[in-house]
């Protein structure tokens, strides 16, 4: 900051343009540190929102299997049933591929852009398996399909 002289002695005069250019540019700069880096975090929020959906699922699916003696759901909307499992099947977030959706798609092999999938075919080895419905990769580069 420049000084000048006045009648009354020294006073400050303001920030001189160079001054205010350099804070501009620190102020761009670290914009374009922050912005790619929360757009990334919110994602992985996501993320961790639908893998935290799939463990809900999965453990009232394990109550009810212990509940029915050895037996699973022939319907996945089962567990939502007097709300004693689930009160409502949470959404499948597979963030940006597709929207979020609590719709189930009884199936060996998961579809995509499907909510869930369940395996409900008695005598298969995987009897009782949900996944999510999405074929894509999450931000570790995992498909959705094998959580």
């Amino acid at each position: 900051m420049r000084k000048s002289k006045s009648s009354k002695g020294l006073r400050a005069s303001g920030f001189t343009l160079i001054e205010l250019m350099i804070v501009v540019a620190i102020i761009g700069i670290l914009a374009a540190i922050a912005i790619p880096k929360f757009s990334n975090l919110i994602r992985k929020s996501q993320e961790g929102a639908g893998k935290g959906n799939l463990g809900s699922i999965r453990s009232a699916l394990s109550i009810y299997y212990g509940d029915m003696e050895g037996i699973y759901p022939s319907l996945l909307e089962s567990l939502t049933l007097n709300g004693k499992y689930l009160s409502a099947l949470p959404a499948a977030k597979t963030p940006p591929y597709h929207a979020d959706s609590a719709t189930v798609r009884t199936e060996t092999t998961p579809t995509d852009g499907v909510g869930w999938s369940y395996n409900a075919t008695t005598g298969n080895a995987n009897e009782g398996t949900v996944l999510v419905g999405c074929t894509h990769t999450d931000t570790k580069s995992s498909q959705w399909t094998t959580y």
